[in-house]
């Protein structure tokens, strides 16, 4: 069984959850009371956050390899980054570690291939919304991904950043949210939501009677890392 590391603390909340699913999802696939091996270094979310506010992507690369290390070091045989906006930088990180890594891009656009899925959307930080990483890895499978308006997306990024990364979990921001989603379901023809934030399944558990599919980042990033753990 290989070790796995996990690069934590992008934030706090997310991590206990990777922990406790992980946990979950291998006892599901070795139901015999044992625990996986697993190395976490937790990390602190405000530099991390410093550097992709100020588009410091080679220093971010750096800290992330530098981390990285430290895993390996401590007998690591592949890791996770449990947070979804440091994979800004995953092609130059995949390049340089000592370990293999597990794309949490890549799990869930697999899981959306899968599942049939055309047409989605992606909630996270504004890093994430805005960027390429996702667009990228899902264009390759011929899945198209919407974001919300700019207007929505200053909304999610405020709600995750001041609420969801401090466990602050309130009603108005759920309603909020299912505001943006019912909107893009009408005009927008989406089939699914991608909830790429970690820290978004905590205001976003289920969808309802709506007909999309969810994707909670942080599941399906678990149960691919509990599969490389096995194999």
């Amino acid at each position: 069984m290989k070790t796995l590391g996990m690069i934590g603390g992008l934030g706090p909340e997310s991590t206990i959850d990777y922990y406790r699913f992980l946990i979950s999802a291998y006892r599901e696939r070795v139901p015999d009371g044992s625990a996986p091996p697993i190395l976490i270094n937790s990390l602190d979310m405000n530099k991390g956050l410093r550097m992709v506010r100020a588009e410091k992507y080679d220093e971010l690369t750096e800290y992330l390899v530098r981390e990285l290390k430290v895993l390996a070091d401590a007998g690591a045989e592949f890791a996770i980054i449990s947070a979804n906006t440091p994979h800004i930088v995953f092609d130059e990180l995949d390049a340089r570690t000592p370990l293999p890594l597990i794309s949490i891009v890549e799990a869930t656009a697999a899981e959306a291939k899968r599942q049939g899925l055309k047409k989605l959307t992606l909630f996270g930080t504004q890093f994430t919304m805005q960027g390429s990483f996702y667009p990228k890895v899902f264009s390759r499978r011929e899945i198209s991904l919407v974001v919300p308006t700019a207007e929505e997306q200053n909304y999610i990024h405020d709600k995750y950043m001041n609420e969801l990364l401090f466990n602050d979990v309130r009603e108005s921001t759920r309603e909020g949210l299912f505001r943006i989603i019912d909107r893009m379901i009408e005009q927008e023809g989406i089939d699914g939501l991608i909830l790429g934030g970690t820290e978004l399944p905590l205001a976003i558990r289920d969808v309802g009677e709506r007909k999309i599919a969810l994707l909670d980042t942080t599941r399906i990033h678990v149960k691919a890392a509990i599969e490389e753990m096995l194999r």
